[in-house]
């Protein structure tokens, strides 16, 4: 293995593998344990290869303090003029419900894991097992964390929603520093829905190149076009926020994927990472039956031999099995050497 291909339980990421698809949980599950259980059940049925939940309390991410700079603005589209407090406590998955959501992910055959938002989470996590962890975009400058995340030797995601390319390659560095080469780091736009032009799908390359990093995309656009062009990009993990119903009122099920929807995810951006093949030009092994249908040099009606070959009796058509087509102007003029039926493919024998 390289440092790009990553073992998470029983899979690799990396780009020589389809993408690792995450199914943000998030807090879709709007406060009860059988409606997030039902939302795990949904991401495996839609091939999720990953269930991701987020680790904190209202208290552990923020301060119960009501004053402008702990409000989100007005004019927000989801959640304006929110307490960030009263937010997270609505939005949180309590520390109880990890160890049912985690099972069942398992058992249903994805990697169960969470982003942890503060050392405390980071060793709740690393308790129950975890084989990997997250650090979010809003951490990415909380060196300190980073470094608590991936020091604990488990495949480390860094999402980079806000960050300057200083500041994700310090964070990068933080990871590297604790001897962990086990690191994703996702493009992002932390924006709730993301408006598509805002997703600077050509900095993936950047990244990965820049970083000698696997690189990703934590998606939060409406749809999955974004992600599909990703993975063209050379994403080889594509998360997305996850919910039974758009309609339900939770706290981000305006910007997340109904089942059948992410199902359309998983199967559009693994073509999409079938299709880019290799850096190359020419015939495809796939194109063995339409090779042989090329147009070529044929006798197109019964001829005596001595007759001459022109355009009354030798045309181009399908299938590949005579002269090549430009061959027409070296033939033409000459006499055929024998009788030859219609059907004939012209060969340098007849004439």
């Amino acid at each position: 293995m390289t440092h790009h291909e990553i073992a998470v339980g029983d899979r690799l990421i990396g780009p020589g593998h389809e993408p690792f698809v995450i199914a943000e949980m998030s807090g879709n599950h709007g406060g009860d344990l059988e409606r997030a259980l039902d939302i795990v059940r949904a991401a495996g049925e839609a091939g999720a290869h990953a269930l991701k939940i987020q680790t904190y309390t209202a208290d552990t991410i923020t301060l119960d303090v009501d004053t402008p700079a702990f409000r989100l603005s007005a004019d927000h589209p989801l959640w304006p003029n929110r307490r960030l407090h009263e937010l997270y406590e609505e939005a949180h998955t309590p520390w109880e419900w990890h160890e049912p959501i985690f099972a069942l992910a398992s058992e249903l055959g994805m990697v169960p894991f969470s982003a942890a938002f503060d050392p405390t989470a980071v060793d709740f996590l690393v308790g129950l097992g975890v084989p990997m962890l997250k650090s979010a975009s809003s951490e990415i400058t909380d060196l300190p964390l980073v470094r608590a995340i991936a020091g604990t030797g488990l495949p480390t995601i860094i999402s980079t929603g806000t960050a300057t390319l200083a500041e994700i390659d310090a964070a990068v560095r933080t990871a590297r520093a604790t001897g962990n080469e086990d690191l994703v780091v996702l493009a992002c736009t932390a924006s709730y829905p993301a408006p598509p032009e805002a997703s600077n799908l050509r900095g993936i390359p950047v990244l990965r190149d820049g970083l000698d990093v696997a690189v990703g995309l934590s998606d939060h656009t409406l749809g999955i076009g974004a992600s599909v062009a990703a993975v063209a990009l050379g994403a080889c993990v594509i998360e997305k926020h996850i919910t039974l119903s758009r309609a339900d009122g939770a706290v981000d099920s305006d910007f997340s994927l109904e089942p059948d929807e992410f199902a359309s995810l998983v199967s559009e951006t693994k073509i999409a990472w079938q299709a880019l093949g290799e850096a190359r030009i020419g015939p495809k092994s796939a194109e063995r039956e339409g090779l042989r249908f090329r147009r070529s040099l044929f006798v197109t009606r019964d001829v005596r031999a001595g007759e001459k070959v022109g355009p009354d009796n030798v045309r181009s058509v399908r299938p590949a099995d005579g002269l090549p087509p430009a061959d027409v102007d070296i033939v033409f003029g000459r006499t055929f050497t024998q009788d030859v039926p219609a059907g004939t493919p012209l060969s340098w024998d007849l004439v």
